[in-house]
């Protein structure tokens, strides 16, 4: 049997606050170009067919890459992986910030997916291998649960200062200030386990398939948000998408040393994880975006009072993560707490299908968000410890990597098909009640919300089916066992640590 009680790293919660400033840079950006994006257009003249490309090109590199780097940062080890992808994405970073025409702008945006590939599974798999007693780690993941969870509305307000009163560019800049100070900390105080590393060969069908395979996918759900979801290329990119992947899955399971070993998901905890979660952000990013739209079309706010707007989100969402997921996660099944709090995330988002022109932030927007946030900070944290809970340390990389790409899946998924059914429903209202409408301006507004709120419907069901998966997936008790450096490396199957329930 492995050694199950190894010394502690006495630097772990240094380290700690270093992983969590990298994994909010990333996460941050995933939402604050959105709010710069106006700005760079007219400063660069990107035309409206390459607009979107801003967002695509980050989405598609950093949404096809992720397993490629969560594997190589078990192959490289996870600090050296860590402090790579840092430095390249405050490269690519600064890149994006000095662009003078939109090729270099689009460039720099794939460069920072690129990176932000190999940062983000480094950083979620250094906790999983730094922090295996089970009450430091309910912390250290309540940490980054609320960072992971809440960095989206982090990104909004940030963006919406910088653009306000600096610059879009400024939007770029910022992440080499973060990027430096993660860099240094990490020089200083982080290490991992010196047998945690993966030093099979690598993969190149399972790299290249899954790569095509996830790539083919969101950029499949970016083409149906523009042409629709019964065009030609739309359909050819979602077939591609299925063949390259079930092409991926097969090869998986002949390999000798498979990218994404099929251990890691067919354990029916981990699995409950991947997908309660990757439909969660669906519905989050879905929220995200119609709330902006809402507050800043619809009700006139300023870049910036719309970005405050989410404070109460975030508050919400810390104490759920530190304060409920964290402190229950030792005591009671991860169930338990994924499954209700999606439960009041759904019930939050519910009262914003009540939407109109004329809805008060504090009477209606404000409760759904303060439900939003806790519901979320709830259920993301034990979510994020389970998905490396018990695996071998050789995969802890992956199976950080799978986390990331379930979220950035789910966010490509959300974001078009919840902008698509927003769309046609406001061109229906549009249609039916032209004739009558006696201000052309009320009437576009109400059509508008008309679509927020009918998009928001599909997310409160699509969050309800998360809640119904995490509750029939997840039946692992407390996680009160040692984490993923606990489970050793010499058993070839991937059997969970035994705190198994019912």
């Amino acid at each position: 049997m492995p050694e199950m009680a190894k010394q502690a790293d006495p630097r772990r919660w240094k380290a700690l606050i270093f992983i969590a400033l990298a994994q909010l840079m990333v996460v941050l950006d995933a939402t604050i170009v959105n709010i710069a994006l106006p700005s760079a257009q007219e400063s660069l003249n990107i035309s409206e067919g390459n607009k979107q490309w801003v967002i695509t090109a980050y989405a598609l590199a950093f949404g096809g890459l992720l397993l490629f780097g969560g594997r190589l940062a078990d192959l490289w080890g996870r600090r050296q992986t860590f402090i790579i992808g840092l430095l390249g994405f405050a490269a690519a970073s600064a890149l994006g910030g000095a662009a003078v025409n939109t090729g270099m702008l689009l460039g720099a945006r794939a460069l920072q997916g690129v990176f932000g590939a190999l940062l983000a599974p480094a950083a979620l798999s250094l906790l999983a291998v730094m922090f295996t007693d089970p009450k430091e780690r309910a912390k250290a993941f309540g940490v980054f649960g609320a960072i992971a969870g809440g960095g989206g509305a982090v990104g909004l307000i940030l963006g919406g200062v910088l653009t306000e009163y600096m610059d879009w560019r400024w939007t770029f800049y910022v992440n080499i200030p973060f990027a430096a100070v993660a860099v240094a900390g990490a020089i200083m105080v982080i290490s991992e386990p010196s047998d945690s590393r993966n030093p099979s060969k690598l993969d190149i069908p399972g790299v290249v398939l899954a790569t095509t395979g996830l790539v083919s996918l969101v950029y499949g759900f970016t083409r149906a948000e523009e042409d629709g979801w019964t065009a030609g290329a739309t359909i050819g990119l979602f077939i591609a998408a299925v063949v390259l992947l079930a092409a991926f899955v097969v090869v998986e399971g002949r390999v000798k040393n498979p990218l994404l070993p099929l251990r890691v998901l067919t354990e029916r905890n981990r699995a409950g994880v991947y997908m309660s979660l990757g439909l969660a952000v669906i519905g989050m990013f879905g929220l995200f975006l119609f709330l902006t739209y809402y507050l800043q079309i619809v009700k006139d706010y300023s870049p910036v009072t719309t970005g405050l707007a989410f404070l109460p989100m975030i508050a919400t969402m810390i104490t759920g993560s530190t304060q409920i997921g964290a402190r229950l996660m030792t005591r009671v099944p991860p169930r338990l707490l994924m499954g209700p709090g999606f439960l009041v995330a759904a019930l939050g988002m519910g009262l914003l299908t009540q939407l109109d022109t004329e809805s008060s932030y504090v009477g209606l927007i404000l409760p759904a968000m303060l439900l939003l946030g806790l519901g979320m900070g709830t259920a993301f944290m034990p979510a994020m410890s389970l998905a490396t809970h018990g695996v071998q340390p050789r995969d802890a990389g992956i199976a950080s990597a799978m986390v990331n790409t379930s979220q950035q899946v789910g966010g490509a998924i959300g974001t078009a098909l919840l902008n698509t059914i927003a769309a046609s429903a406001t061109t229906e209202y549009f249609k039916d009640h032209a004739q009558g409408a006696t201000s052309a301006k009320s009437l576009q507004l109400t059509a508008l919300v008309e679509g927020y709120t009918t998009a928001i419907t599909w997310a409160v069901v699509i969050l309800l089916v998360a809640s119904a998966i995490a509750f029939t997936f997840v039946n692992t008790g407390p996680q009160s066992g040692h984490g993923a450096a606990a489970t050793g490396d010499g058993a070839e199957d991937d059997v969970p640590v035994p705190v198994m329930a019912h």
